[in-house]
């Protein structure tokens, strides 16, 4: 209903394009989308002289494999656009990684590793998440940022200094010309934060963060499980 009364719709995860693109088709987009919170900004499946993607040294992830058991990690895990490496087997979620169980062509080493990574994934117990990120920023905080992600268990998402959903939408607007005050974003965690203050109308979902709807200019009644994003776009938007 949006795109056919004239707006553009985009998504900007911080999933990578393999557990994103499903959406992406589902909704018919064609516009740019933004991947890994903004490491990777890109046209699907087509070529497009804005794509952008920015990686991390891979020898970050073999510094932080080596100090696995002194930092309490339970596995990292090396991610890019198509595909994913992780050092063991024994903490492998499904969900996270949008994959059956892996095979030895996912394990993290430098045989299997042979190009710069978009993103770190590490995992450890929520009693040590903030002395690891803490940890982690102090070693390799000129070249990285760490972020948290939301649920019960602890992961840590190590991007290229500088990367956030925020950067990668304002390289869309640019690109379909929009100006920053027409810009509608919603968001629900942490890693929004940065983007709903960026939008002209930034907008937390009912099952935010408190830090999230703390900065946003408004709030859905209803959450993501209830619809909420839909609903109230149809409102604001008078798609009804």
């Amino acid at each position: 209903k949006a795109i056919n009364a004239g707006h553009h719709v985009s998504i900007a995860t911080g999933r990578p394009f393999r557990m994103s693109h499903q959406f992406y088709q589902q909704l018919e987009l064609t516009t740019p989308m933004v991947n890994f919170n903004g490491a990777l900004v890109h046209i699907p499946n087509q070529h497009w002289d804005g794509e952008r993607e920015t990686l991390i040294n891979r020898e970050i992830a073999f510094e932080i494999l080596s100090q696995k058991k002194q930092l309490n990690l339970d596995f990292i895990a090396a991610e890019n656009r198509d595909t994913f490496f992780i050092d063991s087997f024994d903490f492998f979620d499904e969900k996270i990684f949008a994959s059956s169980r892996p095979g030895e062509k996912n394990l993290l080493s430098p045989k299997n590793l042979t190009t710069n990574p978009t993103s770190l994934l590490v995992r450890t117990d929520k009693r040590f998440a903030e002395a690891v990120s803490a940890e982690l920023t102090r070693q390799f905080g000129s070249y990285v940022d760490v972020r948290t992600w939301g649920g019960p268990t602890a992961i840590l998402e190590i991007v290229s200094k500088g990367i956030q959903k925020a950067k990668g939408v304002q390289e869309i607007a640019n690109y379909l010309s929009i100006d920053q005050q027409d810009v509608i974003a919603f968001g629900d965690e942490h890693n929004d934060l940065e983007l709903l203050d960026y939008a002209g109308w930034g907008v937390a979902m009912a099952n935010g963060t408190d830090q999230l709807k703390g900065i946003a200019n408004d709030v859905t009644p209803l959450s993501n499980q209830e619809d909420g994003l839909a609903v109230y776009l149809e409102k604001l938007l008078k798609l009804q």
